[in-house]
C-alpha cells in the first residue's frame, strides 16, 4: 500500500580493466577498490572485467565481513569478467552467452575469447524479488571514430538477445536492475533497442540528484589511463557505463541519486580504473495497484527504433555472407592446389610424368602453404557460415516483432 515503508538500496557498478599482464597497476587498483567497497557499504556491487579469478578470490575474501554472497560468472576461453558482490543471499544465477561475440581473427581485441555475456542474479530482499542482470558488451575499440564501426552489427544482436533475456526471464521477478558498461552511446541504436523493448528507465535521466563528470561520463579524457588520441572526438569523454532499472509488478522504483567518481581515488594519485564509477540510490515501494509490464512508451517510436537495428544488422549480414564467399572460394583454390600437387607427386612417383619440376623442398614447402590455407579458410567459412545464421535469425525476430507492433490496434 502507499505509505507503506520504502526499500533503500546502494548500487555500486564499475568497469575495472583488470586484464592480467596488460593492464597498468592492476593489483593497487584491485586493493583500491576493495578498499572503496569495504569502507562505502553499499547493498549491491556489479564489477566488469575482473578477467583474472585471483583478483575476484582476493576480493571475496577481502569483503567477506561486509558483502557475504558473491558470484563470479565463468564464460569462454578466459572469462566473462563478471562478479557481483551483496550483502543479501543470492537464490539464483544464471549466464546467457550471445551467439555472437565479434571475430576469432582479431586476436588485439579479444572478445571471442572472453566469451560475452549476461549474468542473471535473483534475489529476495525484503519480500521483493530482483532480477539483476550484469552483462558484458563487445568492445569499442578504435570505434570512437563512429564511422567505421564493424562491430556494430554483432552489438545490435547482442543488445536484441539481452532485451529478450530479460522480457523473457523476469516475468516472476518484482523489479529488475541491469548494471554494466554497455559500449553504447545514450543515443545509440542498441541502447534506444535495448530500453525500448524491455520498458527499462537510465537512472541518469530519472536521478532527482546528480553529483560526478558532466553529462554522466564515465570514460573521460582527464582519465590517466584513458588512451586521449581515441577520446579527441569527445573532449568531455562519454557515457557507456549504465544503471537501468524499472518494476514489474505492485513496486515503483525511484533513482534518489546518481554518483560517478571524478578522478584519482580519494588520498591516491591514480582512479580506480579507465572507466569511472557509477553508484546510485534507488527507492522502492509498494503501490496499490500493479504497474504491469510495458514494452516502452510509444509504439511508433519503438518500431521506428526495432527498423533502424533490423537496417544495421541487415547491412552486417550482407557483409557476412560476402565474408563467407570470399573464404569458401579461396578454400576450394587451396584444395584444387593441394589435389593439384598430389596428382603431380604421384605422377612422378610412378614414373608418368616428367622429373619434378620443383626442388624437394619448395615443393614440400608450397604443399604445407597449400594446406595451412585449406584448414584456415575453411575455419573462417564455417564461422562466416555461422555469423550469417545468427545474423539471419535475428533479422527475422526483429521483423516478427515490428510485425506484432504495427499490428497493435
Amino acid at each position: 500500500m502507499e505509505g507503506e515503508p520504502t526499500l533503500r538500496l546502494r548500487i555500486f557498478d564499475l568497469n575495472c580493466w583488470a586484464i592480467r599482464y596488460l593492464s597498468k597497476r592492476r593489483q593497487e587498483r584491485i586493493r583500491l577498490i576493495g578498499d572503496k567497497l569495504r569502507q562505502e557499504g553499499f547493498d549491491l556491487v556489479l564489477l566488469q572485467e575482473v578477467w583474472s579469478e585471483q583478483d575476484y578470490s582476493d576480493l571475496k575474501a577481502k569483503l567477506a565481513s561486509c558483502y557475504p554472497f558473491s558470484h563470479y560468472f565463468r564464460s569462454g576461453v578466459i572469462g566473462s569478467g563478471l562478479c557481483v558482490f551483496s550483502r543479501f543471499p543470492i537464490l539464483d544465477t544464471l549466464l546467457y552467452q550471445y551467439s555472437l561475440n565479434g571475430y576469432p581473427y582479431m586476436l588485439q581485441h579479444g572478445d571471442w575469447f572472453c566469451g560475452k555475456s549476461v549474468g542473471l542474479i535473483i534475489m529476495k530482499i525484503s519480500g521483493i524479488i530482483f532480477n539483476i542482470y550484469p552483462p558484458c558488451f563487445l568492445q569499442l575499440h578504435a570505434e570512437y571514430c563512429r564511422d567505421k564501426d564493424a562491430y556494430l552489427p554483432h552489438r545490435l544482436v547482442q543488445a536484441w538477445e539481452l532485451a529478450q533475456f530479460i522480457r523473457h526471464t523476469s516475468k516472476a521477478a518484482d523489479v529488475v536492475l541491469l548494471g554494466g558498461d554497455l559500449n553504447m552511446h545514450p543515443e545509440d541504436v542498441g541502447i534506444r533497442l535495448l530500453r525500448g523493448w524491455t520498458g527499462l528507465r537510465d537512472a541518469f535521466a530519472e536521478a532527482t540528484h546528480f553529483e560526478g563528470c558532466k553529462n554522466g561520463c564515465t570514460l573521460v579524457p582527464d582519465n590517466c589511463f584513458t588512451d586521449k588520441s581515441e577520446m579527441l572526438p569527445f573532449p568531455l569523454g562519454i557515457r557507456i557505463d549504465y544503471i537501468l532499472y524499472k518494476a514489474i509488478s505492485s513496486f515503483t522504483v525511484k533513482c534518489e541519486e546518481l554518483k560517478t567518481t571524478t578522478g584519482p581515488a580519494p588520498g591516491m594519485a591514480i582512479p580506480f580504473s579507465d572507466h569511472e564509477a557509477v553508484m546510485a540510490t534507488l527507492h522502492i515501494q509498494r503501490q496499490g495497484q500493479p504497474a504491469g509490464a510495458t514494452l516502452g512508451t510509444a509504439d511508433l517510436a519503438l518500431a521506428d527504433v526495432v527498423t533502424e537495428a533490423r537496417t544495421e544488422v541487415g547491412v552486417g549480414l550482407r557483409a557476412a555472407q560476402r565474408q563467407r564467399y570470399s573464404w569458401g572460394r579461396m578454400a576450394v583454390l587451396a584444395l584444387l592446389l593441394l589435389l593439384l600437387q598430389a596428382a603431380a607427386a604421384l605422377g612422378t612417383l610412378a614414373g608418368l610424368g616428367a622429373e619434378q619440376p620443383f626442388p624437394k623442398l619448395s615443393f614440400c614447402l608450397l604443399a604445407f602453404l597449400s594446406l595451412g590455407v585449406l584448414i584456415l579458410a575453411t575455419g573462417l567459412h564455417v564461422f562466416h557460415t555461422m555469423e550469417v545464421k545468427m545474423l539471419h535469425g535475428t533479422e527475422d525476430q526483429m521483423w516478427m516483432a515490428l510485425r506484432a507492433l504495427q499490428e497493435r490496434p
